[in-house]
């Protein structure tokens, strides 16, 4: 049995998200010999774990930019042997690692996205707004700038721009204001600090409702230290050109930003591309996704229940029909930059 830090199990420390429905979605794309899943976000491996319990002979490469996770989730699915292989990587490698580690294209893709339960409930990461300690926020703390060095280094405008873009703050000048203030006269360096400087900045008719006023500025924080939606805008993209034909990609959001580049992806693949007005849908315009969901799916009364942190997820789905059109390819690229 794999523990963390503390000393509890792997499996008690993190209750996945819509487990049931994901495996639901993946478990037809994986039933047929030498069948290869992605798990793309692997976490503490509960995804993973519940996939290869229920789908006998698939095989599944589970990737993640934590060491930290990739470790604790590898001694938790060793029991599987040879059927699962961890890998260290960005998920907007996919495709080198699907080239490194499988035989073509694979089967099924999953993806549950934003910070995982072990970096939030690990004080000492930084992700937490609840939680005093070092302003880091990196997923792999190997390398990259931690959010101490994004504030304390960052000019106010680009401040305003992370929290505007990635937070949604609408006092972003407000705060970023005050986080250039503050380092005047004294380094950032602790989240608690940082908690007490928003909740000042902000207006005290707002701060009366919408929850912890640092969360949105938290959130900013953590997807400029990650990169997380340059990666995402590579990611899903890649993700559905390593299908193959009938795979299925099954992805989980947990704020507006996300939810929105997978939305748009998914919407690329499900639409003709044919010119308007055309009598007849040439067969190289034609959808090459089927939508497995009608729009996002959203997280049910027993879910909310048993899993608080089920409560803003967004899950949208496709299967691959078709390869992707030679006159698409790298459409998606040339979009997202």
């Amino acid at each position: 049995m794999s523990t963390s830090d503390d000393g509890r199990p792997t499996q008690d420390r993190h209750v996945p998200v819509l487990l049931q429905r994901c495996v639901d979605l993946l478990a037809p794309a994986l039933t047929g010999a030498g069948s290869v899943m992605v798990d793309c976000t692997l976490g503490m491996g509960g995804h993973t774990e519940a996939v290869l319990e229920q789908v006998p002979g698939v095989r599944v490469i589970g990737i993640d930019r934590d060491p930290q996770a990739l470790e604790l989730a590898t001694a938790r699915l060793s029991r599987f042997g040879d059927r699962f292989t961890p890998v260290h990587a960005v998920y907007d490698e996919i495709g080198d690692v699907v080239a490194d580690h499988a035989d073509g294209a694979v089967q099924g893709v999953l993806m549950d996205l934003g910070v995982s339960s072990l970096q939030l409930d690990e004080a000492e990461r930084g992700f937490s707004y609840a939680q005093d300690a070092p302003l880091d926020m990196r997923m792999d703390q190997s390398r990259g700038l931690t959010a101490a060095e994004v504030l304390n280094e960052y000019d106010e405008r680009d401040l305003v721009r992370i929290l505007r873009d990635y937070g949604e703050e609408r006092f972003a000048q407000r705060v970023a204001r005050a986080i250039v203030r503050r380092r005047d006269t004294e380094p950032w360096a602790r989240t608690g600090e940082l908690a007490d400087a928003v909740r000042d900045a902000i207006p005290a008719a707002t701060r009366r409702t919408g929850g912890n006023p640092s969360k949105r500025t938290f959130q900013a924080l953590r997807i400029e230290v990650n990169g997380e939606l340059e990666a995402l805008e590579r990611a899903v993209p890649a993700a559905i050109e390593a299908l193959a034909v009938d795979g299925r990609l099954v992805v989980e959001s947990y704020q507006s930003l996300e939810d929105r580049i997978v939305k748009r992806a998914i919407a690329r693949g499900t639409a003709s591309s044919a010119p308007p007005g055309l009598p007849v849908e040439p067969e190289t315009h034609r959808p090459y996704l089927q939508a497995l969901t009608r729009g996002a799916e959203e997280a049910g009364p027993d879910e909310l229940e048993r899993n608080a942190r089920s409560a803003s997820v967004r899950l949208r789905a496709a299967r691959r029909l078709r390869p992707t059109p030679d006159h698409l390819i790298g459409t998606h690229r040339k979009e997202s930059r």
